[in-house]
């Protein structure tokens, strides 16, 4: 479904020189923080955004309250009680959380997309190859919301918009955080909210980010989100590569293989060179063994 935006672009440059440089040395493995021109951007305010989530698709809009434990299961969420507009319109004062998801249904909005991504590309395909599923996702949040410990299977570079918020996040393929039958139950269609433990939280690495702040988040890194003292609005841009398909497809493979009784397989740090594995995996999956 394409949602037709009401509202003109006004493009700008997204990343200095100086931030592509960061990101060139940190990318694919590492969180790193940068920085980005997009503050005040016309499709970006409080208003725009009200007006883009009430025409999306119920299915592309997520909200509920915010202020939630770390750990708190998907089915455990509570609800506000209010419209995605009114939550959006008054969030200031509703203490809650909201995401407009895929915003990139929005012509205006893909462009945004495609202008901030143009600009990573060549770095990106150096290092992990072309950019595949490219998606957008807005994230608002009420003074103090906190986003619970969770991962997420894309390459991300989060943009703070307005207010502030602290990142806290930990390392990517970490046993302890995420146990590898957790991957393999997230992979299979799997809820992103991970168990908390107190145990974990010297592990992570928190960062704050400010209004022309970003941070890059690699593959399945986990990470929760405190809110500062104001709304906070964030833009998420996010695209797979090879290497984050074949890492899905490995832990699918092994969570086959585990339900079968059979031993798992290593998954490398560059899974896309598992082409033996990942065929086996596809050729049983559609012989449905």
């Amino acid at each position: 479904m394409t949602v037709q935006s009401r509202i003109a672009p006004s493009l700008s440059v997204a990343f200095p020189d100086s931030a592509l440089a960061i990101f060139d040395a940190a990318y694919p493995d590492r969180p790193v923080k940068l920085n980005h021109g997009l503050v005040g951007h016309d499709l970006l305010t409080l208003d725009a955004l009200a007006l883009l989530a009430e025409r999306m698709p119920a299915t592309s809009v997520e909200y509920n309250l915010g202020k939630l434990p770390l750990g708190v299961r998907a089915e455990d969420t509570p609800t506000n009680g209010l419209t995605l507009g009114e939550t959006i319109r008054t969030i200031e004062s509703n203490g809650s959380w909201a995401v407009l998801k895929n915003v990139e249904q929005d012509a205006a909005y893909a462009a945004l997309l495609d202008a901030a991504l143009a600009e990573l590309e060549p770095i990106v395909a150096r290092s992990t190859g072309p950019m595949l599923h490219r998606e957008a996702f807005i994230f608002l949040s009420s003074p103090g919301s906190v986003t619970p410990f969770h991962m997420d299977p894309e390459h991300n570079i989060l943009l703070q918009m307005q207010g502030e918020k602290t990142m806290t996040v930990f390392p990517a393929h970490d046993a302890l955080t995420v146990p590898p039958e957790q991957s393999e139950h997230f992979h299979g269609g799997g809820h992103r909210n991970l168990l908390w433990s107190d145990d974990f939280a010297g592990r992570g690495t928190a960062i704050t980010l400010y209004p022309g702040d970003a941070i890059h988040v690699p593959v399945k890194a986990p990470h929760f989100v405190q809110n500062g003292p104001a709304v906070s609005i964030s833009l998420s841009i996010t695209w797979r590569s090879e290497r984050s398909v074949a890492e899905g497809e490995l832990h699918s493979f092994n969570a086959l293989l585990r339900r079968r009784g059979l031993p798992t397989i290593g998954v490398s740090a560059k899974p896309e060179g598992q082409w033996i594995k990942r065929l086996l995996y596809r050729v049983m999956r559609k012989l449905g063994v």
